[in-house]
């Protein structure tokens, strides 16, 4: 059944393209895990499964991104072309997971380059069979999907600028629009999961969730720092038109060690913002205060699958059913289950109430045929 999900009328006047299903993405309980993760008998743990999110192929969190992306993508005179109006050079896509642009460009009858850094990926280097690797999981997907896919080798200038790329399709008669990694960069990057928030609020209710009644953390992957900014915005909105019911607590788990978590906390919150200004806040009712990123868990190098997070993914298709992926979710989920044993959920001053978590699952199994030798 559809849940109807209201939107403030600033946020509902942005176009969107409709990839996801008419209905939300599911949540649901993951009651085998919680036992043996809580000694506290009122944490209630759900997953919200954006792997569930759309008929394209291997759904995840980047087709939530890409609807309200589209529409610009269409245009004629596009708006928020990323290369043409951000001042920077346009970068390589530094995640693994680039099939839901080569799905939708499927989709949209438009071509697809995916442009790859293989100086980025950890998990390459820990291979050991780099031949394999670079042909399976989601460069086999996006081959499949008639992607072109480009991989920048170390010292490649594309690895630094991708305006050569982009100067070379338009000498050859096409007009490309360029999507930076995770979307994160497009100055609407994060409005999809902006909207996620209202759909999760409107499940809450439906649901009927004890203490609160509503999820108090949200524990989701920190990547390019988009689907966490757009949540926290999102809730942010919620929080100031619902009046003051406490916030949803959202917790980024950062995925790599490349970057200090200082330089994440400052990239997310102006993420939030900028996606916050879109909806109808003001720049000011988003604080540092609001970006909650967990460093903890990002294990040796990006990519790279360490022994905790590889029992994670064990434990959690094991218990529950739930396939993860080795990059994102895997740490996500570790991170989620230390919070849980530890008690970091629980409220000391009120440790008799009722905690509800929330895994937001953003996809990327497809990766999994990469990692067959560690998994």
């Amino acid at each position: 059944m559809s849940i109807p999900i209201q939107l403030p009328e600033t946020f509902a006047q942005i176009p969107r393209y409709a990839i996801l299903y008419p209905t939300p993405s599911p949540i649901h309980p993951l009651p085998s895990i919680t036992p043996r993760l809580s000694p506290h008998p009122l944490i209630t743990i759900h997953a919200k499964r954006e792997d569930h999110s759309s008929p394209l192929a291997c759904a995840g969190n980047k087709y939530r991104k890409l609807e309200y992306i589209v529409p610009d993508i269409l245009s004629q005179t596009p708006l928020h072309h990323a290369h043409e109006n951000n001042p920077s050079n346009p970068q390589p896509l530094r995640t693994p997971r680039n099939n839901p642009l080569a799905a939708l460009a499927r989709k949209l009858g438009l071509n697809a380059v995916v442009l790859l850094h293989r100086g980025t990926g950890g998990g390459l280097a820990a291979s050991s069979d780099a031949t394999a690797f670079q042909h399976s999981g989601n460069v086999q997907i996006n081959r499949l999907l008639g992607a072109e896919v480009r991989v920048c080798e170390a010292g490649d200038p594309l690895a630094l600028d991708a305006t050569p790329l982009l100067d070379e399709l338009r000498k050859a008669g096409k007009n490309p629009y360029w999507i930076p990694g995770g979307a994160s960069l497009h100055p609407l990057g994060g409005l999809g999961y902006a909207r996620a928030a209202f759909e999760i609020v409107a499940q809450e209710a439906e649901m009927g969730l004890a203490g609160s009644g509503r999820f108090d953390y949200v524990f989701v992957a920190c990547g390019s720092g988009s689907t966490v900014g757009g949540l926290v915005a999102g809730f942010k909105l919620l929080e100031k038109l619902e009046g003051d019911r406490g916030s949803r607590k959202v917790i980024g788990i950062l995925n790599s060690p490349t970057k200090p978590r200082a330089y994440h906390e400052k990239r997310v919150l102006a993420f939030a913002r900028r996606a916050g200004e879109l909806i109808g806040l003001d720049v000011g009712e988003i604080g540092v205060e609001d970006v909650r990123l967990d460093d903890r868990f990002v294990g040796s190098a990006y990519g790279v699958v360490d022994e905790e997070s590889r029992e994670a993914i064990v434990d959690m298709v094991r218990m529950e059913g739930m396939v993860l992926d080795p990059v994102y979710t895997a740490k996500v989920a570790r991170g989620m289950m230390h919070w849980v044993n530890e008690g970091e959920v629980v409220d000391s001053a009120r440790p008799s109430d009722v905690v509800n978590v929330l895994f937001i699952h953003t996809g990327g199994q497809a990766a999994l045929g990469a990692y067959a030798d560690v998994i």
